[in-house]
């Protein structure tokens, strides 16, 4: 098994990696889709260690060159008001393969678009929440079950239903890790009712847009870039020439047993970093020092926790939990380095909210989603951070949080230049919130801190070893940050998930 963490620590930290360098070496240049070319080849490098399912690895690998191979054909750049939906083109073709290729998950599918109809109150309700903020700051697209997410209501609406118990979780997972459309819930109901509609013409167009969705997902998606002014490529050819491309290895893993939400899912959370991570807006970004600082020291914080633990896993979830965690615990450590904490930007961003909702009705469905992601990944780390906080006590020893028991190294931060140094990024006498305003910048934009490309890569690491066990959503309880404030709990659907 030893060999088998290796493997996904390595091919994790080169996912990552590639990504950092990349925007490091070309942050102050124009970006160029060809930029990418080192995390597509990372990417490629992959390999399946004894008892994972090839199919598996191979939708993401195949997935990644696909996408590279037909982004590359009909664009040079990216817009960065395009970047965000680069990885919002993959579940809808895939999702229309698995469709054409089993005439029953097809008129599961069928029966699923007839109940969203039939829960036209269930969605009235939830888009009504969603567009006054009743649940406070939310992911819309969320990849677990959280309130006032598009898979906690498609959750509440499959539980009614009689279709496979297989075709139920694939659904859920198409629209929760594999992202299924651009869209989230609600957004058509609140541009109705400020539009002038009455609360039943507004449930009416919602529950369209819904059924748009699942009914012809490429076309949706290409509506719905239409209306968001996308520009930058031909999205309906971009998606016919990832479809070819990917039919092949979608078909080896139907015939492989691989479960239909993981067919759905594997292939999506995988490609962002090219056009997206790895684009015009992260390079622009990136020009600030101490935010770069702060990416390239959360990376190196991960890589060495990661590699000082070999040999202690137990089990490949520890991996990604240790991954993600020590990510946290950097993040949370640098901002305890200005004299804030969790607490007070949870409590900050969450007052800010409410008055956001008031100020912009009409909101993007997805506006807060990384507010909520930052949010939730420092009071995760605020919590290892706090716990190793009080076993130090006043003893003059560093600091080593620990991660389910596992230590993570917190060296790379404090033995960086840049952050230890803010006095030289304003005002010298007085830079003591220089890396908190950094921070509140990644708050918008937390991919490479949460870390993305560890998790998806990670993830199909782990879903190749239970091919047929569905790996999204996430059923449990993640602990949201915004429940410190907004008292939400008893609105989740973790313990219902189909």
């Amino acid at each position: 098994m030893n060999e088998l963490y290796e493997k996904m620590i390595n091919e994790s930290v080169a996912a990552l990696q590639a990504d950092v360098d990349v925007i490091s070496a070309n942050r102050y240049n124009d970006f160029k889709i060809t930029d990418a070319k080192p995390y597509a080849d990372a990417v490629a490098g992959m390999t399946c260690a004894d008892g994972q399912a090839k199919s598996v690895i191979d939708l993401h690998k195949k997935s990644v060159e696909s996408h590279y191979k037909v982004l590359t054909s009909v664009a040079e750049t990216i817009r960065p008001e395009d970047d965000p939906f680069i990885e919002h083109y993959q579940t809808p073709p895939i999702l229309e393969i698995l469709c054409e290729e089993d005439g029953e998950f097809a008129d599961s599918l069928a029966t699923f678009i007839q109940a969203i109809a039939d829960s036209e109150t269930l969605i009235t309700k939830e888009s009504v929440r969603r567009y006054g903020g009743f649940y406070g700051p939310t992911c819309v697209v969320d990849f677990a079950l959280m309130p006032g997410s598009t898979s906690n209501v498609v959750n509440q609406i499959l539980k009614t239903i009689h279709i496979p118990v297989m075709h139920k979780q694939a659904i859920l997972s198409a629209k929760s890790w594999g992202m299924n459309t651009s869209y989230g819930i609600g957004d058509s109901f609140a541009h109705a009712i400020e539009n002038g509609a009455s609360a039943a013409e507004a449930a009416a167009k919602e529950v369209e847009s819904m059924q748009m969705i699942y009914k012809e997902p490429v076309e949706a998606q290409g509506k719905l870039m239409d209306d968001a002014g996308h520009s930058s490529f031909d999205v309906r050819a971009f998606m016919e020439g990832y479809k070819k491309e990917m039919r092949p290895v979608v078909k080896a893993a139907m015939d492989d047993g691989v479960h239909y939400g993981n067919i759905v899912t594997v292939p999506a959370y995988c490609v962002g970093d090219i056009g997206h991570h790895i684009g015009q807006a992260s390079y622009n970004m990136c020009k600030d020092d101490v935010t770069l600082a702060i990416i390239q020291a959360t990376a190196k914080v991960m890589e060495a926790s990661l590699k000082d633990n070999i040999g202690k896993f137990m089990h490949p979830s520890q991996v990604l939990n240790l991954a993600t965690g020590a990510t946290a615990c950097a993040t949370e450590y640098i901002l305890e380095l200005d004299g804030f904490n969790s607490a007070m930007v949870v409590d900050l961003l969450t007052k800010r909210f409410h008055n956001y909702v008031q100020q912009y009705p009409t909101r993007g469905a997805a506006a807060e989603l990384h507010n909520c992601d930052f949010m939730d990944m420092i009071h995760r780390g605020s919590t290892y951070i706090t716990a190793a906080r009080k076993a130090r006590s006043s003893a003059k020893i560093d600091l080593v949080p620990k991660v389910n028991g596992f230590a993570v190294d917190l060296g790379a931060i404090t033995h960086n230049e840049v952050l230890m140094n803010p006095q030289r990024y304003t005002y010298p006498a007085c830079g003591i919130t220089v890396r908190f305003s950094s921070l509140m910048r990644l708050a918008d934009y937390p991919c490479l801190l949460t870390p993305e490309p560890v998790t998806a890569t990670m993830m199909t690491n782990i879903i190749a070893l239970n091919k047929e066990v569905p790996g999204s959503p996430v059923r449990g309880c993640k602990n949201c940050a915004s429940c410190m404030i907004d008292a939400k709990h008893e609105y989740c659907q973790w313990k219902e998930s189909v």
